[in-house]
């Protein structure tokens, strides 16, 4: 690859200052490995609410759809609650139009971090895995009603829609410890028993060589506290996975440690910090800019296939995190833009 087009979408709150790090990142390896970048911000959630009136404007969508690579920042902020359309459409409509139905979400300690953690060292150490989400699906995108005394949302899934998320699961632990967990709720729900008795079809017929387990989420809720190291590769629905995905996020220590990749069909892929906006320190200089570093080498290694540089991004968030060139949140002293500069240094 000689060139590439990322487009950006700081999007709400510290989304801009993270960005800001993520594009300072992609900038120097791409320069450093001969790829010239083509870069373009467009207008995303409640920052494309205020100038246009919705979160996903068509000339936003038209110019992601012409990318190699989408970065987002974060969406949303009490600003825009009880109007007419929330930011988080503008995520949710994104996902749909180009077709992202795979969320990765890679948790992975550290060595000498375990400190970082609230929880105890000894629980922790070892811990990494990865999560897949199912995306498009389930009650985030199923027909809804509304009301004042009764509310409803349909909780519907294909079989062709869980085995498509399945087998980015376990082509994924092909390159790790060879272990899925399917995560469901197949005692109450009749879309979980679905989902299990897809995923079993799929490894017997496909992947006879991956270890498959199934855990009810409740029980997973527990276990990813009690001994987070037991997991490989976690696979599950929209909703489960979106829970379950910001609580192993603490293990590492902050959720603003973490980056994700949304992947689908031909199109790009969607790369994220999983934090929020947190409005209430936007402007300050204090949002931790590693999540979206994270995120800009996920964006090297499955958007573009620059795997030398996305592997120099991760090396260099292990050493601003060795050395505690930290923002406060996981003890360090450093702003954000700080942050940034000392990651840019070990480059």
């Amino acid at each position: 690859m000689t060139s590439a087009k990322i487009v950006f979408l700081p999007g709400d709150g510290i989304g801009p200052e993270v960005t800001g790090v993520a594009r300072a990142l992609l900038e120097r390896v791409c320069t450093d490995a001969g790829v010239t970048l083509e870069t373009e911000d467009c207008l995303f959630g409640g920052a494309a609410i205020d100038q246009s009136g919705t979160a996903l404007p068509p000339a936003t969508l038209k110019a992601c759809r012409a990318a190699d690579a989408v970065f987002l920042g974060a969406v949303g902020g009490p600003k825009w609650d009880g109007g007419p359309e929330r930011p988080e459409a503008g995520l949710l409509g994104i996902r749909k139009a180009l077709g992202l139905f795979a969320n990765l979400r890679p948790v992975a300690l550290q060595p000498g971090t375990e400190h970082l953690s609230p929880l105890r060292a000894e629980r922790v150490k070892g811990a990494d895995l990865l999560i897949v989400r199912e995306l498009t699906g389930g009650l985030y995108f199923g027909d809804k009603a509304e009301g004042e005394e009764t509310a409803s949302d349909l909780c519907v899934y294909t079989r062709e829609e869980v085995e498509r998320v399945a087998r980015v699961a376990f082509e994924a632990a092909r390159g790790r410890k060879g272990r899925v967990t399917s995560i469901d709720k197949a005692n109450v729900l009749a879309t979980s028993r679905l989902w299990r008795k897809a995923v079993i079809a799929l490894r017997d017929k496909e992947y006879p060589d991956i270890e498959l387990d199934h855990v009810l989420v409740d029980a997973a809720a527990m276990k990813l506290i009690q001994a987070p190291a037991d997991f490989d590769v976690i696979l599950t629905e929209n909703l489960f996975g979106d829970i379950l995905s910001d609580e192993a996020s603490v293990i590492a220590g902050s959720i603003g440690l973490l980056g994700s990749a949304s992947l689908g069909g031909e199109g790009p892929g969607l790369f994220e910090p999983i934090h929020g906006s947190a409005p209430d320190i936007a402007g300050q200089d204090k949002a931790n800019p590693l999540g979206a570093a994270a995120s800009a080498a996920l964006l090297l290694r499955h958007g573009l296939k620059l795997e030398d540089p996305a592997q120099r991004i991760e090396s260099a968030i292990r050493g601003v995190l060795a050395d505690g060139e930290t923002t406060p949140d996981i003890g360090g002293s450093l702003g954000c833009r700080a942050v940034g500069e000392a990651l840019l240094k070990r480059l």
